[in-house]
């Protein structure tokens, strides 16, 4: 399997070999351009591509012929829009993942308490969801995820397990805070892409078009978009036999600590 261990072990082979080859038979050099273009473009797509496992195992679909399927959210809680989707949520008796931001959890904690409350799961998502957080050392990622493990459990009494990374990029060192604070790192594997320009249509059929068993659909508690979209997933899903599951459920993963 592809992933950052057997890309630099790779790596490090074909140098050695182009090395070889250049000294013992004079070949260019220019041929160690090729493990060095092949290396970045590993790393640029195993790091942008959650789906790929390959800083960090995650968990991205269930594999089961059972119709059940998860819903999840990023980046809430939101005031406006994190009530209308749990409304629309209980009206068809459906569960959901929150995987909120630390910071957005000052001044919605009774939001949360809400979410708790409705029997949903809430993940950690980070405390700032920096565009920079990236280039965080894993220092710096353990506090991220720390905070907002704080701010959870003051709110909630929960001690969350699962996390989503944010944008699910991947990095050495997001992979070691993780590991190192024994976190299931939760991806997907149907993008809906709610937070892009798109129209509520193309939304929801990009959505729909990719439901099938084992399914882990990614939402974002931030638009009215988003509100309608769910209603038409749900309507589909029900139509359709689909159950809507919690992701504990579907991957078998542990979400709090008790």
């Amino acid at each position: 399997m592809l992933n950052f261990k057997s890309s630099s072990v790779v790596f490090f082979l074909t140098v050695i070999l182009c090395g070889a080859l250049y000294y013992f038979f004079d070949v260019s050099l220019w041929w160690l351009l090729v493990p060095v273009l092949f290396f970045k473009a590993a790393i640029i797509y195993g790091s942008a591509t959650i789906q790929s496992n390959f800083h960090i195992d995650a968990l991205c679909s269930a594999s089961t012929d059972k119709k059940e399927i998860a819903i999840t959210f990023d980046d809430g809680p939101n005031a406006i829009y994190t009530p209308q989707i749990l409304k629309i949520l209980a009206d068809h008796n459906a569960s959901a993942t929150f995987f909120v931001i630390g910071k957005n959890i000052a001044d919605n904690e009774a939001l949360l308490q809400q979410i708790d409350t409705a029997g949903h799961i809430i993940g950690n998502h980070t405390f700032s969801h920096s565009f920079f957080i990236d280039f965080k050392n894993k220092k710096g990622f353990i506090d991220e995820l720390n905070q907002t493990m704080a701010a959870v459990y003051k709110t909630t009494g929960r001690q969350v397990r699962l996390f989503r990374p944010p944008y699910g990029v991947t990095t050495p060192n997001l992979a070691r805070a993780a590991k190192e604070l024994n976190y299931s790192v939760i991806g997907w594997n149907v993008r809906s892409l709610d937070t892009k320009a798109d129209t509520e249509e193309k939304i929801a059929k990009r959505v729909i078009s990719q439901i099938k068993p084992g399914a882990v659909i990614l939402f974002h508690d931030t638009s009215a978009k988003t509100v309608n979209v769910l209603k038409q997933t749900l309507n589909f899903a029900k139509e359709n036999g689909f159950k809507i599951v919690s992701v504990e459920r579907l991957l078998d993963v542990k979400e709090y600590e008790i």
